[in-house]
């Protein structure tokens, strides 16, 4: 058996509809065996919290190896998990096809997934419901009083104490008026279809875009406005369901799945280009349903027309139909490339975007930031989240500059938060927003 693969990864179907996937004697047995590849080659060291967990359990056992480690202390290598993929998208030489059959983030979501069947905080449950705390939360005046309360030292730490949300940790506020709202579909455009790309959009507002950076979505509709792309919101959506996947919570998935598949695979087979401005909503859709439901053809219909805005604005451009009569210069721009951008196997086609702009100095940073979603948000994860990200935070504020921007706003905020005094005058922006203030519309 050969050292590592040449070949590229694969991904098997998750298996979470046989009865055998929820056997606890069998995830820890599988658990054990994958435990033992990583101790053995210890490559994914310096990725995140997960894996020096893992091999300071081992290096303290009686044994020095994985049969030392107590089954019960399996759960806190699982709770550092935070199901980037980047271990198997990245680092591991062992992933299929190669015979070892290594699936880190696979093997984590399926302890995770029996772990949720067993009773969850209400903590998680609650923060994994975005559309839920969204409507509440983006009420006017709610969202000014919920926005208010946020900022205030003592009610984060009561708020600490009753929820397990780091008072220390700076929240996205909620916006008075949701995205969807305010939104106007465009469609006076005659629809150009390209070699890579079909001429008509359907824009996928996103729970963040909608209740919380309402303007990321409104920047999306205004580019595509610019460059004469018909487009429609979406008619209906739920939450995508990458907050209850990252919580195990596969019931939850698959009900915001019947949601929004039948919608989204009417637009695709529509001829749409379904985009989604925030990475880990596009990769749910590109990436994880289709590994739950690997025979649903509306599924895969869905995946197929789905893209990153700044994939298909760049594939557009190869089309001959995206505009480049930039009118102002950003400076110098510090970018993040989020996980789930990385993941996705596109390239880096946001800072090929920001990059073609003149007066424009791009200094990309391509390392997980560490706050993924709610998980940097909870209490007991905060201080490592911020340690994960002190990399990041000192290569931004580095080159002094104008912008600090990430595909994943949630990223953003929280490497702008750990640049503190750091970040001088620069001014935390969306991809979406830099391209459309370079256009100057």
């Amino acid at each position: 058996m050969r050292e590592g693969s040449l070949e590229a990864p694969t991904r098997h179907p998750l298996d979470w509809k046989n009865p055998q996937f929820w056997d606890q004697a069998s995830a820890e047995k599988e658990l054990e065996r994958i435990f033992e590849i990583c101790h053995g080659c210890r490559r994914c060291v310096n990725l995140c919290t997960t894996f020096p967990t893992l091999f300071d359990l081992v290096d303290s056992s009686s044994t020095l190896e994985v049969d030392g480690v107590a089954k019960r202390d399996y759960a806190k290598v699982v709770d550092q998990c935070y199901l980037c993929d980047l271990c198997y998208m990245t680092k591991c030489p062992y992933v299929p096809p190669h015979p070892w059959n290594v699936d880190f983030p696979h093997v984590m979501l399926r302890a995770k997934a029996i772990k949720f069947r067993k009773g969850i905080k209400f903590r998680d449950r609650l923060l994994s419901s975005t559309d839920a705390l969204g409507k509440l939360a983006a009420i006017p005046v709610v969202a000014q009083t919920v926005n208010a309360v946020n900022k205030n030292g003592l009610a984060r730490t009561i708020l600490q104490s009753t929820l397990g949300v780091h008072k220390d940790r700076e929240l996205p506020p909620y916006a008075p008026k949701k995205f969807r709202s305010a939104a106007k579909t465009n469609f006076s455009f005659p629809v150009r279809d390209g070699k890579n790309t079909p001429g008509k959009v359907a824009l996928f507002a996103t729970c963040y875009a909608n209740y919380n950076e309402p303007v990321i979505g409104h920047d999306l509709a205004a580019i595509l406005e610019h460059n004469q792309i018909p487009y429609v919101i979406v008619e209906k959506e739920a939450c995508c369901g990458m907050p209850k996947l990252e919580l195990g919570d596969l019931n939850g998935v698959d009900s915001l799945k019947k949601i929004n598949i039948p919608v989204l695979a009417k637009y695709a087979a529509g001829g749409y280009a379904i985009l989604a401005p925030v990475p880990s909503c596009v990769l749910m859709f590109k990436q994880e349903l289709p590994l739950m439901y690997p025979d649903d053809a509306d599924v895969l219909a869905v995946r197929d027309a789905m893209f990153d805005p700044f994939e298909y604005f760049v594939l557009r451009r190869r089309d001959g139909f995206f505009k480049t009569n930039f009118m102002k210069g950003l400076g110098k721009v510090a970018y993040h490339i989020p996980c789930h951008s990385r993941v996705q196997n596109i390239g880096q086609k946001t800072r090929e975007m920001l990059e073609s702009i003149p007066g424009t100095e791009v200094v990309t940073v391509e390392r997980c930031s560490g706050h993924d979603g709610t998980w940097g948000v909870k209490a007991e994860y905060f201080e490592n989240s911020m340690k994960i990200g002190r990399p990041v935070f000192r290569m931004m504020a580095e080159p002094a500059p104008n912008y600090v921007s990430s595909d994943c706003p949630i990223a953003a905020r929280h490497i702008l938060q750990g640049m503190a005094g750091d970040a001088g005058e620069a001014v935390k922006a969306h991809p979406l927003t830099l391209l459309r203030t370079a256009y100057g519309i």
